[in-house]
């Protein structure tokens, strides 16, 4: 499935053998009575139902309640760090606990009781029941002060400061209140007898009221936020209240929210167990909870009450993108007992929806805009069925309670299956999804990207809507360089498919979250990092090396120094020898693009980036680049390995294998994706690709990949090929073809290594050329004296005396400029050769 649910408590396993080891050791001790942990010892095996989590606080501990024979209420913690139980108290009355908590220092604890009464149903509380707030002094187990005694309920909890490390003089705590308000208790204790804790003033213990007249609240233990929501006549306001180490609150921000709640009773979200509803009914009852994550993502996740079951609607409000999403799903005829509510987990870059029996939303929160980035799955897919059917409850931290079998689970994203589905599934959409939650959420990224690349080598061409080798490069790049910065989302591509007022400005999420909300409100153009200056700038570089003009040598030796750094820190990533025959040349137009990304994305990053080091942003640009070259290089070795090909397929002239057309048509996939989006490409890859098209394609095919730019033709191919062909007359069709089409200063060196009589014709006609481009015109005699090797053709005589009279004059100064000097017999006889064939003689 999906999701995998990783056990981290279960009351089953982690606290009933303790209680029956307790119960089995005074027995036989003849243990009747005694202190505060003999209590477990009373449990009797058919009380053991009884067992049931209470609350869990911000630090992981959990707290537990129990009962014995007589009804005496038992309170335990168990410890998450050191995976041990502790008895905390005992009320030797029949209670029913409602809500408690414990203060980080385990020396308070407050809870919130009410009696049955003799009619009810054991476990079912009565309207009107006797509501006890108590605060008990249990460190060690003293007085016990009455908070609140009213005909309503209440619920506890302590608030956890951010920093642990010494003990407190005060301690807050939050008491709910079902009348609609909130109160926050200043609760001072000091030491007495050594480690004796007691309330410094129990007779008066001051209050404040944090808020009042709400419908619904949610507690954020992990960040100590309370969200509630102020219904208003047209519509319900959200609020957030931050609470800070010292007590002191302030409220955030105030958001209206499209949706109605004030016919919708009261409800409280991760306040403890809340089992005042009838669990059987809990799809009648609106669904409503807020998620947050590290990186400044707010969102309100909301499924209003059903009035049928044929049809389902729930929105997501992304606050930290301004907008929202609306979603239905048809479900036919629904079986009842299958049916338990919808749920909301929070999965720290998703959403995941879930309807047990019906349907599996994964929401990417992240990028919410892109709807193709989410997941739904439904019908008959195992996922929809193997969750938990009972109510879960998302906590902080993607931990999940299931309040019904008491335990406490750590959602994570099934890498395993994700990658199978992979492998299944047919649509485009679906897809795209995986891929980008496997890289998003991957615990072990270069295991994924093996198993990516694998996948991507099968199937190159089985995406119609988007390119699969470009979608991966982006991606997989975009998240190797995330965790640097959060802000790295607004500012590099995360795909090739492309009203409210914070109050204080805080460190941590808050500043995360106002800077989404700065992006959202002023951001209009794209600040998106795209390669259109790179493109600009490196055909005008590319024209004035053709027509000889030179930027700066400074500018140059800039960027070849960049292309150099990113080429060393591919290097040292990569210790393992490749087999593919990758970066074996220099590949000048690679390397000046390489060193062109590397200063407009580092020029990027400098603009937006503000208080991040200099130094470390360059480095992040480095290996930004460097992933994207060696995922290319990645994607092309597990093709070369699985194929088992060989270097030596670039000096031999035999028909290509399929292995080989297969890698040759990767290539191309890969070049088509990099091209578009204007990318480098690992020194030698179109040396590489050449030698395989020559290899792969008819002539007349490879011709027209070669005029197209599909194929270009490097000097050290073109080298190749001219040394390990003979002169077979398909081959020589190809060596003319070939240098016909390359540039005059590469045509030159290359037709020295070709011996045959067109490279000769082409030599003397360049060579002759070159003579009469600086020629000028001398006084000469009307006679021309007929020499023994001279022909009856005047003007060819008079030709040949010139170039003789040239190459003579200038023997020394084109010896040393290093230029080959050409014979003038040979001269003479090419160029009669040319003058024969154009005549048609």
């Amino acid at each position: 499935m999906a999701l995998r649910l990783v056990s981290d408590f279960d009351l089953r396993k982690d606290v009933l053998p303790r209680l029956r080891s307790q119960r089995a050791a005074s027995v036989a001790a003849g243990v009747r009575g005694g202190g505060p942990d003999a209590g477990g010892a009373r449990v009797l095996e058919n009380n053991y139902e009884s067992l049931r989590i209470l609350n869990v606080e911000r630090n992981g501990n959990i707290i537990y309640t129990y009962k014995d024979d007589k009804g005496n209420v038992f309170f335990g913690l168990y410890d998450c760090r050191t995976r041990q139980n502790e008895h905390l108290y005992t009320f030797e009355k029949d209670l029913h606990v409602v809500s408690c908590s414990v203060n980080s220092e385990r020396t308070l604890l407050a809870a919130s009781l009410v009696h049955f009464t003799k009619e009810g149903r054991k476990n079912e509380l009565q309207p009107g029941s006797k509501c006890l707030t108590l605060l008990v002094e249990i460190h060690p187990v003293n007085n016990v002060k009455v908070l609140k005694a009213v005909d309503s309920y209440i619920w506890v909890q302590f608030l956890y400061p951010h920093v642990e490390s010494r003990p407190l003089a005060e301690n807050h705590l939050l008491l709910i209140s079902e009348e609609k308000y909130i109160e926050k208790f200043h609760i001072q204790v000091i030491q007495e007898d050594g480690n004796r804790v007691v309330l410094k003033d129990s007779g008066h213990l001051p209050r404040e009221r944090v808020a009042e007249d709400f419908v619904w609240a949610q507690w954020d233990m992990s960040e100590q936020r309370l969200y509630y929501i102020d219904p208003k006549i047209s519509r319900s306001v959200l609020k957030c209240i931050q609470f800070s180490a010292d007590g002191k609150f302030n409220l955030m921000f105030e958001a209206p929210l499209d949706i109605t709640l004030s016919d919708s009773g009261f409800k409280l979200v991760n306040f403890g167990c809340d089992d005042l509803q009838d669990q059987k009914n809990l799809s009648k009852h609106l669904t409503l909870c807020v998620f947050t994550n590290h990186t400044g993502t707010l969102c309100v996740c909301y499924s209003p009450k059903f009035d049928s079951w044929e049809k389902i609607t729930y929105s997501v409000f992304y606050f930290h993108k301004g907008h929202s999403k609306t979603f239905s799903a048809a479900l036919g005829s629904v079986d009842s007992h299958v049916t338990k509510g919808l749920t909301f987990l929070n999965l720290e870059y998703y959403v995941a929806v879930y309807l047990p029996g019906h349907f599996f939303h994964l929401l990417n929160i992240q990028h919410p805009d892109l709807i193709c980035h989410s997941l739904f799955l439904t019908g008959n897919n195992e996922v929809v069925d193997m969750l938990p059917h009972s109510p879960l409850q998302s906590l902080s931290g993607s931990l999940v309670l299931d309040w019904c079998s008491g335990k406490l689970y750590r959602a994570v994203l099934n890498q395993s299956y994700l990658l199978q589905f992979l492998w299944n599934t047919q649509l485009d959409c679906e897809k795209m999804a995986v891929l980008h939650c496997v890289l998003s959420c991957g615990r072990d990224p270069q295991f994924l990207e093996a198993k990516l690349i694998q996948w991507i080598s099968e199937n190159v061409s089985a995406c119609h809507s988007f390119d699969l080798i470009q979608e991966f490069i982006i991606a997989s790049s975009y998240w190797s360089i995330y965790p640097e910065t959060s802000n790295m989302d607004k500012l590099l591509p995360y795909s090739s498919v492309f009203a409210w007022d914070t109050v204080h400005s805080f460190k941590g999420y808050w500043e995360k979250l106002n800077s989404n909300l700065e992006y959202v409100k002023y951001s209009k153009p794209r600040l998106l990092y795209d390669n259109s200056m790179v493109r600009k700038e490196w055909h005008s570089l590319i024209s004035e090396e053709k027509t000889g003009r030179r930027r700066s040598m400074v500018y140059m030796r800039n960027i070849r120094e960049n292309a150099m750094k990113v080429i060393s820190n591919l290097e040292a990533r990569n210790l393992e020898p490749r087999l593919t025959p990758l970066f074996q040349e220099e590949d000048n137009h690679q390397r000046l693009l390489m060193g062109l990304m590397v200063s407009e994305l580092k020029d990027h990053l400098l603009r937006h980036l503000q208080g991040i080091e200099k130094k470390k942003i360059e480095q992040m640009v480095l290996d930004y680049v460097s992933k994207l070259l060696d995922l290319i290089c990645q994607i092309l070795e597990t093709s070369w390995r699985k194929h088992h090909l060989h270097p030596r397929l670039l000096h031999c002239g035999r028909r290509a294998s399929a292995a080989e057309f297969t890698v040759f048509h990767l290539m191309t996939r890969i070049l088509e994706a990099t091209r578009t989006l204007f990318l480098p490409l690992p020194p030698g890859f179109h040396t590489l690709h050449t030698m395989l098209g020559v290899h792969c394609l008819p002539l007349h095919n490879l011709l027209h990949y070669f005029d197209n730019g599909v194929l270009l033709l490097t000097e050290t191919a073109v080298t190749r090929l001219m040394k390990d062909l003979d002169n077979s007359e398909k081959n020589e069709k190809l060596k003319f073809s070939i240098i016909v089409r390359l540039p005059p200063l590469i045509g030159q060196k290359i037709c020295r290594l070709w011996d045959h009589p067109m490279s000769s014709n082409i030599i003397s006609r360049n060579h002759v050329r070159v003579l009469l481009l600086n020629y000028k015109k001398q006084p000469r005699s009307s006679m021309i004296d007929k020499s023994p090797g001279s022909v009856e053709f005047l003007p060819l005589n008079y030709f040949i005396e010139i170039l003789a009279d040239i190459e003579s004059s200038n023997r020394a100064l084109l010896a040393f400029e290093g230029h080959d000097n050409v014979d003038a017999k040979f001269v003479e006889e090419a160029a009669l050769k040319h003058t024969t064939m154009l005549l048609g003689l």
